[in-house]
């Protein structure tokens, strides 16, 4: 379901009440016969104080940043880890991906590496193995990483099969040699910056860790 703003009505007030006083002041001039020099100038005032309230309530609307509306991702919750990685392997994906689910935005992770999809966790799609399309080849081929913002608007979103289909926003990180970290979350917009960087450091440590077992282990 889609979360609305908690602070929609805080956001409006301003504008509200300084269109409401602008109103009240205008159909009071209207309905008075004749002013008095104190009540005209009560009502430069007003009008004043009703504009700088409406001036207010625009500012808000531009400076206070509105949450992103969130939905609940379709797909069962689960655990799908390659059984033939090493253990120390296993641990890594698992500790990296449950600090991801609980401190973004994330509702589902995708470890992909050589041609082979180590983890999946989180909200699951039905589809369970990575065929890596155009974003995703760019990624691997160019080492940097894409952040697509509202999934819906992106052509390219059919590629995306193996999330959950109504998906959001979608990080594709590079992680070591020809391996991506796919973030899945559930509402667009929703990563900062601060997440970027975190998610590019958890991928540098999970390529470190790919590279030099995974390499190792088929020498």
């Amino acid at each position: 379901m889609a979360q609305t703003d908690p602070n929609r009505v805080l956001r409006l007030l301003p504008l509200v009440t300084g269109g409401l006083g602008g109103t009240l002041l205008l159909l009071n001039r209207v309905l008075t016969p004749a002013l008095t020099e104190s009540q005209a100038r009560s009502d430069v005032m007003g009008v004043i104080l009703s504009a700088l309230l409406i001036l207010t309530g625009l500012l808000w609307q531009r400076v206070q940043p509105i949450t992103p509306e969130a939905v609940t991702l379709v797909g069962e919750e689960g655990l799908d880890l390659d059984d033939d990685l090493p253990d120390a392997i296993k641990t890594e994906l698992a500790w990296a991906s449950h600090l991801l689910l609980t401190n973004t935005v994330t509702r589902s992770v995708v470890v992909y590496h050589q041609g082979k999809t180590l983890l999946r966790r989180g909200i699951l799609a039905p589809k369970a193995e990575v065929t890596p399309g155009p974003i995703l080849k760019r990624v691997l081929e160019t080492g940097k990483a894409v952040y697509l913002v509202k999934l819906s608007i992106y052509p390219g979103r059919v590629e995306f099969d193996y999330l959950p289909e109504n998906t959001q926003g979608v990080i594709c990180q590079p992680m070591g040699q020809g391996g991506a970290l796919i973030l899945a979350a559930n509402a667009p917009r929703s990563y900062t910056r601060q997440d970027e960087a975190w998610v590019a450091g958890i991928a540098d440590k999970l390529g470190y860790s790919l590279d030099e077992t995974l390499n190792i282990a088929r020498t």
